[in-house]
């Protein structure tokens, strides 16, 4: 038999061998989140009042922008708390979904150097930018609080306690999507400066800066096939109280990101086997 003929092969190379291997290096992945949490922290003043100062400033841009100037009403939604809700949202999704688009490009060095499950940046991306949002929720439960016991809303419902899957559907399509793009900038590299540009005009496909309109249209039906549009309307039925949910289109959208998230992982693992040469 010739020996030199012989190839090594991983038989069990599939998405679910592959998810088991991050599994086993879960422990590399909070090492990792702890890294870039306290790498943020050392390099601030502020520490995570950074973190709630950004939304507040587009909240109020939103308010005076949309509100003042173009005279949008908010479904009887206080402007602060539909807004908060809505940027606060649309900015975990964005934030995850831009770096993981790159993630590929932006780690190079550090892939190439030593093996390790390469998924496990881009879920080190998803859990970071946790911390930021949670700091971010814990703000907006306090103005709820205040237009509460205003008697302005019903206030956080007992249903909130559903928003730990919610929050996973958005984890996971942005994820999904931040997939598909680092995948596809491995060979098409110019597709990265279309990211920054498509996220900001995908934020006016959504209800997280202009309200969902009353009657039935067709920006209503374009806007309801954007996952992220009831993932935010999902939200804030269960934080505020008031919002606008429809069982098919949220089903719709579950379906979607079962979608993108399965094409994202495919893809991921293809090209991580040899994207060290192409990039």
């Amino acid at each position: 038999m010739n020996i030199e003929n012989w190839e090594i092969t991983n038989k069990k190379s599939n998405i679910i061998s592959k998810l088991l291997e991050v599994w086993n290096s879960k422990d590399l992945l909070f090492v990792f989140v702890k890294r870039d949490l306290t790498t943020f922290y050392k390099q601030t003043l502020l520490g995570p009042i950074w973190f709630v100062i950004q939304p507040i400033l587009s909240t109020l841009v939103f308010m005076f922008a949309f509100g003042k100037i173009a005279g949008l009403q908010t479904n009887d939604i206080p402007k602060p708390l539909y807004y908060f809700s809505g940027i606060i949202l649309w900015n975990y999704f964005s934030d995850c979904f831009i770096k993981t688009s790159t993630v590929f490009k932006d780690n190079l060095n550090l892939y190439s150097k030593v093996y390790f499950p390469r998924l496990i940046l881009p879920l080190n991306i998803i859990l970071s930018n946790l911390t930021k949002f949670l700091i971010q929720l814990c703000v907006l439960i306090c103005i709820t609080i205040y237009y509460k016991y205003q008697s302005i809303i019903p206030g956080i419902q007992i249903q909130m306690l559903l928003f730990p899957l919610l929050f996973i559907l958005i984890a996971l399509f942005s994820l999904g999507l931040g997939l598909i793009i680092t995948s596809l900038t491995t060979r098409y590299r110019d597709l990265s400066l279309l990211i920054n540009f498509s996220v900001q005009l995908l934020l006016f496909s959504t209800t997280a800066a202009l309200p969902m309109p009353s009657n039935d249209s067709i920006y209503k039906e374009i806007i309801l096939l954007n996952p992220m549009t009831n993932y935010i309307e999902a939200f804030r039925i269960l934080i505020i109280g008031k919002g606008y949910f429809s069982y098919s289109s949220f089903g719709v959208s579950i379906i979607l990101t079962t979608i993108i998230l399965l094409t994202g992982l495919n893809l991921f693992f293809k090209v991580e086997r040899n994207f060290v040469d192409t990039i």
